[in-house]
């Protein structure tokens, strides 16, 4: 047990730095492999949630532009949402990373400052846009589908209150895109936190050798030839995190319907078994 107390107090924060410094090499306890690939879920959940957050955002614009009329506003938003959806995640992330090495290393000139460039060939900011503009594209195509079968009679009351512009997409059109897309958002949100295991795989290096879940779990694997024990265990703590994410994301879809008559109804978790 104290043994265990330990490997927790030199590995479990090592992901971001803290703790031991280097990779342990002594034996491979079951305890010390829980511990070791939980401390890499910490950046597995840093991409997931900051990715989830901006790309929202980003998804809502897109999606409204695709909605528009004007052309101009249009074919751009379709352009981005074709090609993030149309292109495979893993082939994003190499091109990507390839783009950000051939920028100046000294940085990009812009407006008479100097914008550094750096930061964008580390897995924590590089990968992390990449995750944003693809978890966006997908999202897009979620939300504009909400948003073109939002109810006619929501309008036309809409209409009949004196509500225009912006005061009606806040206040009806919005809350009812976000309550029919929120299911499929859901799923789209679950994948992503998935997803987050392919910057392993990608060319963005892990710093200092603090990587994420799968790069610890790897790690494991060479040292004890043996991946019928790492690898189970990174897929439980995906498995806890999922349930997290559906719990939460429960919680948000039954405020959403709180309005409607028996709407509190549980959200259901339909995996994309390809996508």
């Amino acid at each position: 047990m104290s043994a265990c107390l330990q490997d927790i107090a030199d590995f479990g924060l090592r992901s971001i730095g803290m703790g031991e410094f280097r990779l342990p090499t002594g034996e491979m306890t079951l305890c010390r492999q829980v511990v070791l690939i939980g401390s890499g879920m910490i950046w597995n959940i840093y991409f997931g949630v900051l990715a989830l957050a901006i790309g929202f955002w980003l998804a809502t614009g897109l999606a409204v532009a695709k909605a528009s009329r004007n052309p101009r506003v249009r074919r751009p938003a379709e352009a981005f949402v074709f090609v993030f959806r149309g292109s495979p995640l893993f082939i994003q992330f190499f091109v990507a990373y390839q783009a950000f090495v051939l920028l100046p290393r000294e940085g990009v000139e812009l407006f008479g400052a100097t914008l550094p460039t750096a930061w964008l060939t580390r897995a924590w900011a590089g990968a992390l846009i990449v995750l944003i503009l693809n978890t966006a594209a997908y999202s897009a195509e979620i939300f504009h589908g909400a948003l073109r079968n939002v109810p006619k009679g929501d309008l036309e009351a809409a209409d009949a209150y004196g509500m225009s512009g912006w005061s009606r997409f806040r206040r009806i059109v919005w809350p009812t895109t976000l309550r029919l897309a929120w299911p499929a958002y859901t799923n789209e949100a679950i994948f992503l936190f998935h997803a987050t295991t392919l910057v392993f795989f990608s060319s963005f290096p892990a710093f200092r050798q603090q990587g994420d879940a799968l790069y610890y779990a790897s790690y494991i694997v060479d040292k004890t030839f043996n991946p019928f024990v790492a690898y189970p265990i990174a897929a439980g703590y995906f498995i806890l995190l999922t349930l997290c994410l559906i719990g939460i994301f429960g919680v948000v879809n039954r405020r959403l319907n709180r309005h409607l008559p028996g709407a509190a109804t549980r959200l259901k978790y339909r995996p994309n078994l390809i996508r």
